[in-house]
């Protein structure tokens, strides 16, 4: 049993440990209870009511609608909520300011990726980091949407675009082919598409967010548009992926899911001469106002690790 989940929430003079009553405030708030935000600082329910309750004392008002069902924020919460974050973000610069040059990289990284990328690549990545750098944690949410970094809290996002939010800081990563593909046994039993045009006429596994109903290609230093419907449409590109491994049809795939299948003869690349768009893979951030260490040591590794497109070995085999 961890000694910390007992800690009380004085020190010797009897005066509440009011950074950690404001993180304790702040981590009930993004966890949406009291029991989540216990698990998650390693202490006993009953001391985060506690600390909120000091807290509450402390600035003379009531921060929290509690219920047997659900927290909310009173008015003064939702003041005091955004002051509390800018406290912990100074004291975690003040610490970061001091450290030494050569200092490992400690503490918690939040960070949000793509289902597909996190499950092909990203997840991988992140094992190795925190055995490389066993001082830090990663806190890793697998999300098909964007997060938007300040109001959530994430440190670091991992994006597939060519569309950058200029208020954000972006680092590329990597370049993210994509390549038109489909199993031995469906080209067997339908053809091969000679041109992109020809897609109008098969089977086409499509992504819900991503080319659902035209796949674009570069021929002759511009671009060709080119519609195309199936019987398969999905919000996952893994998904895709498996049907079309399967024989279900063709499908646009990204590189970094594909290079595995194009390699093990699962899947055969086709329309190689005309490429389709291709993207970039992102590591997108707030400010590089005092940074912290972890941040730019995942930046680094990141883009040491996927710079190359080691998932493209296929293509130069």
């Amino acid at each position: 049993m961890h000694g910390a989940r007992y800690a009380p929430p004085y020190n010797k003079k009897g005066t509440m440990d009011r950074l950690k009553a404001m993180q304790v405030f702040v981590e009930v708030v993004d966890r949406g209870s009291l029991s989540a935000a216990a698990q998650r600082l390693d202490m006993s329910r009953a001391m985060v009511s506690r600390y909120l309750a000091e807290l509450e004392e402390w600035v003379g008002v009531r921060l929290l609608h509690r219920t047997t069902r659900r927290l909310s924020l009173t008015p003064a919460g939702a003041e005091t909520l955004p002051r509390c974050r800018r406290m912990l973000d100074l004291v975690g610069e003040m610490h970061e300011s001091v450290a030494t040059p050569d200092t490992e990289p400690r503490g918690e990284l939040r960070m949000t990726v793509s289902l597909s990328f996190g499950a092909a690549q990203l997840g991988c990545a992140v094992a190795d980091f925190v055995v490389r750098y066993p001082g830090t944690s990663i806190d890793l949410q697998l999300i098909d949407r964007t997060v938007n970094l300040v109001q959530e809290r994430v440190d670091l996002a991992v994006r597939i675009t060519n569309e950058l939010d200029p208020n954000l800081i972006a680092r590329k990563l990597a370049p993210c082919r994509s390549v038109v593909c489909a199993a031995p046994s469906y080209l067997q039993a339908y053809g091969s598409p000679s041109r992109p045009e020809d897609l109008a006429k098969h089977n086409c596994l499509t992504h819900s967010h991503y080319g659902k109903s035209l796949w674009r290609f570069r021929r002759d230093n511009a671009w060709v548009d080119v519609p195309v419907s199936g019987n398969i449409t999905a919000n996952d590109a893994l998904l895709l992926a498996r049907a079309a491994a399967q024989g279900s049809g063709i499908a646009l795939l990204p590189s970094y899911l594909a290079g595995p299948e194009l390699a093990a003869g699962r899947l055969t690349a086709l329309l190689q001469a005309t490429p389709p768009e291709e993207l970039g893979i992102y590591g997108v951030y707030v400010s590089r106002r005092q940074m912290p260490l972890i941040l730019r040591t995942m930046l680094d590794f990141l883009a040491e690790r996927f710079g190359p497109a080691p998932w493209d070995a296929w293509s130069r085999q």
